[in-house]
């Protein structure tokens, strides 16, 4: 019987406990057997001098999760050709993992806008779609064939957050995993 993958994108700057608590609910409640936090790349469009590199990201998220054996981090997404989208990562796991299935985990504020990602009818049909509930974002009434909805404890962290009271000098600590907010200082990310 095939590994059932649950695939949560992202561009995780930096990775938080929201981030990890969430990845962990969903491996363990038995929709899938195992969760990979995707890594997706810097956006050449945007000039957020804020967002760490590819390499300090990964860095982060390898360390994240180097504590759970639910939990592995990809980087698939930084090796394809851009713009990336979802049906090219997914077909590109497919084919380096053919042993593997996999589905794409997402919040419910991207729930409303799904059907306009490229081939999200394909998406749906071959793969399915976890969805996870984001305050502020309720589920519809109805929901589209192949959606699973997972109800995992919401949070209000987000990197955001984190980034602007590491620019403040306030201790993140208690937000980030063990040793992410040691690699922060060490790598003096996130300052104004």
């Amino acid at each position: 019987m095939s590994k059932k993958i649950g695939i949560l994108g992202g561009s995780f700057n930096p990775v938080h406990t929201g981030h990890l608590m969430l990845a962990s609910w969903i491996a363990q409640c038995g929709v899938v057997d195992s969760v990979w936090l995707m890594l997706s790349p810097l956006n050449p469009l945007k000039t957020d001098c804020s967002m760490a590199s590819d390499h300090h990201r990964m860095r982060m998220l390898e360390l994240a999760v180097k504590q759970s054996d639910l939990l592995s981090v990809s980087a698939l997404e930084l090796e394809l050709p851009r713009p990336s989208y979802t049906i090219d990562t997914f077909k590109e796991l497919d084919r380096r993992y053919p042993e593997c299935c996999f589905v794409p985990i997402v919040g419910s504020d991207n729930l409303s806008i799904f059907h306009k990602w490229r081939s999200a009818d394909e998406i749906l049909s071959r793969y399915g779609l976890i969805v996870y509930p984001r305050l502020g974002y309720p589920f519809p009434d109805k929901l589209p064939r192949g959606v699973v909805v997972v109800n995992a404890p919401q949070t209000d962290i987000s990197s955001t957050k984190i980034r602007n009271c590491i620019s403040k000098g306030w201790d993140m600590n208690f937000f980030l995993p063990p040793g992410v907010y040691k690699y922060i200082k060490e790598q003096d990310l996130y300052k104004d």
